[in-house]
């Protein structure tokens, strides 16, 4: 004879977690959602989360989105999906997300930079808020109307209708370029500047003039480029085919566009660094993929993925985002050294 089924047993709900705990379901809420700091002592947080851990508590999320009035996704904006810089900002805004309860969708522009189709019929309906890359700015005009908080990335201090901004220290990053090839006694400079009309790439132009004009004897010439290696390629061809005295270095808006002066460099039949030093910017995985390996800007690109997300969740909670801008670090390696001997043939 056979017994009968024994019934599932009761979900626990957070009343049996406050009970557990001592306290009352609005603390339980208030430490499960993340919103206890500056209400609810840490002890007192920590008995409610063990209290939680113990009963095997887990939120119903689909019943408090619905109180909420939010769908706990936010739409990542992109200029390409197969940039790994971008790649690595999505892996660091993603990481924080999860942390919350929240999705990220990725939104890349077709073309890589530009507008793009809105991707929702009702962004409003379908979002809780947007972060974005400058250098996206154009796929955002679809959006703009929806009234939702926007973050912004690498983008202009001086723009408006923004909730929050997260920028790294661009300009710095430039400067220390252009400090360590000075201090190693360059003084011809070719600068291959992207062709992308973002805010990034005008400040990247604007350090790098600056920091050149300050030092007597120093020039500066600029070649716009395609971001791309055949664009670096193309850049650096027509910069070191240009008639006068040769420039010793060549200091790239990326690092794609750095491989391609390489190429070039070594088409010309002149070495990397004994005739040519080069330089990139971001730190991809292709700078040290390349042979000698190049010296560049690091750029914490999950950090900025991390503060991105973390700032559009205090805008949501009503908090303030951190300020203040991402450093960033020039790592020197074998691309860059000192002029050669006699300046650089004509």
């Amino acid at each position: 004879m056979t017994s009968a089924a024994q019934p599932a047993p009761a979900r626990p709900t957070s009343r049996d977690v406050a009970r557990a705990a001592g306290v009352s379901q609005a603390t339980v809420s208030l430490v499960l959602g993340d919103k206890w700091r500056g209400r609810v002592s840490a002890a007192t947080a920590e008995r409610v989360r063990h209290a939680a851990d113990g009963l095997g508590y887990r939120p119903n999320l689909a019943a408090r989105h619905l109180r909420l009035g939010r769908t706990r996704t936010a739409l990542l904006v992109v200029p390409a999906l197969t940039s790994e810089f971008f790649a690595r900002v999505y892996t660091g805004a993603a990481a924080v997300a999860a942390e919350h309860g929240f999705g990220v969708v990725l939104y890349p522009s077709p073309e890589g930079v530009g507008p793009a189709r809105d991707p929702f019929a009702s962004a409003r309906a379908s979002l809780d808020g947007v972060i974005a890359s400058s250098m996206a700015a154009g796929a955002l005009d679809a959006l703009r109307g929806a009234g939702l908080p926007l973050v912004m990335l690498d983008s202009d201090p001086a723009d408006t209708g923004v909730a929050a901004r997260v920028n790294l220290d661009i300009a710095d990053g430039m400067r220390q370029v252009a400090e360590h090839l000075l201090a190693l006694g360059h003084r011809r400079f070719v600068h291959l500047a992207s062709a992308v009309d973002s805010w990034t790439f005008a400040v990247r132009a604007r350090a790098l003039r600056e920091a050149v004009a300050a030092v007597p004897g120093a020039s500066l010439r600029t070649v716009g480029a395609t971001l791309d290696v055949r664009g670096g390629r193309e850049a650096a061809e027509r910069a070191l085919a240009a008639p006068g005295p040769r420039p010793t270095a060549v200091v790239c808006d990326d690092d794609v566009l750095a491989a391609g002066a390489c190429k070039t460099a070594r088409r010309l039949g002149l070495r990397v660094p004994d005739d040519l030093s080069v330089t990139g910017f971001d730190d991809l995985a292709l700078a040290t993929a390349l042979e000698p390996e190049l010296t560049t800007v690091r750029l914490p690109a999950e950090r900025v993925g991390e503060r991105g997300m973390a700032a559009l969740l205090a805008v949501l909670d009503g908090r303030p985002a951190e300020p203040g801008s991402l450093p960033v670090r020039l790592v020197t390696r074998g691309s860059s050294a000192a002029p050669p001997a006699d300046g650089g043939r004509a």
